[in-house]
C-alpha cells in the first residue's frame, strides 16, 4: 500500500509565516489554486480515497482534489492534526523551533508526541484501508508540514527538510515496513544528495 502525504495548501498565515499548528485557519485563493494543481499532480495515481487531517486547510483542500478526481472524500483522522505550538500559535517566530519545550517555546507539543500521532495514523489508515481498497492500493492523506516531516524523518532515521504547501510525499508499506519513496515530489535518493 501507497500514502501520499500531502501538506494542504497556503494560508494567510502561511504566507506570512505565522505558526499555525492545531489552530484552524482556512486556506487562501493561492492554497485554493495549489490544491487544483495538486490534483492534477495525482490524476493518474489511481487513488483509492483520500483523507485528510480535520483542520479545514486539510479539509478543504482534501476536498477540492476529492471533487476534481471523483473520488469520495474519505474520514478525517484526529491523529493527524498539526503540532501544537500553544501560546505561540499566530507568532512568527525569530528563531530555529526546538524539538522540546524549552525557556523560548514552553509550551509546544514535544516532537516525539507529534511523531507518535503521525505514526499512528499512518498505521491507522494502512489498517482501515487496505481491507476495503487491497494491498496494492494508494491513498493520499492531507495534513500538515511538521508532521509530515517528523513521520518521514522517523522513517528514514534522518533528518528532512522544510515540507512545501501542496506538496506530495510518498510512502510504501512493504514487507512489514514503511519505505519512503519520495520527498517534496521528488525521488528519496535526490533528497539525501
Amino acid at each position: 500500500m501507497r500514502i501520499e502525504l500531502i501538506r494542504h495548501g497556503q494560508t494567510d498565515w502561511n504566507r506570512d509565516g505565522r505558526l499555525q499548528g492545531s489552530s484552524d485557519i482556512p486556506l487562501n485563493d493561492t492554497g485554493r489554486a495549489q490544491a487544483v494543481e495538486t490534483a492534477a499532480v495525482l490524476a493518474d495515481q489511481g487513488l483509492s480515497a483520500i483523507v485528510s487531517s480535520p483542520l479545514m486547510r486539510a479539509r478543504e483542500t482534501a476536498r477540492i482534489i476529492a471533487e476534481i478526481l471523483d473520488i469520495d472524500l474519505g474520514a478525517s483522522y484526529d491523529d493527524l492534526i498539526e503540532r501544537d505550538y500553544a501560546s505561540l500559535e499566530g507568532a512568527v517566530p525569530t528563531e530555529q523551533i526546538p524539538d522540546e519545550p524549552d525557556a523560548a517555546f514552553p509550551d509546544i507539543e514535544p516532537r516525539e508526541a507529534v511523531t507518535a500521532r503521525g505514526m499512528r495514523a499512518i498505521a491507522e489508515i494502512r489498517d482501515t484501508r487496505m481491507p476495503l481498497d487491497g494491498p496494492d492500493a494508494t491513498v493520499a492523506a492531507v495534513c500538515h508540514g511538521t508532521i509530515i516531516r517528523f513521520v518521514l524523518s522517523e522513517i528514514l532515521g534522518e533528518e528532512i527538510p522544510h515540507i512545501h504547501n501542496a506538496a506530495i510525499n510518498e510512502i510504501e508499506w512493504v514487507d512489514g515496513a514503511w519505505r519512503v519513496l519520495s520527498v517534496n515530489g521528488s525521488p528519496t535518493a535526490e533528497v539525501r544528495a
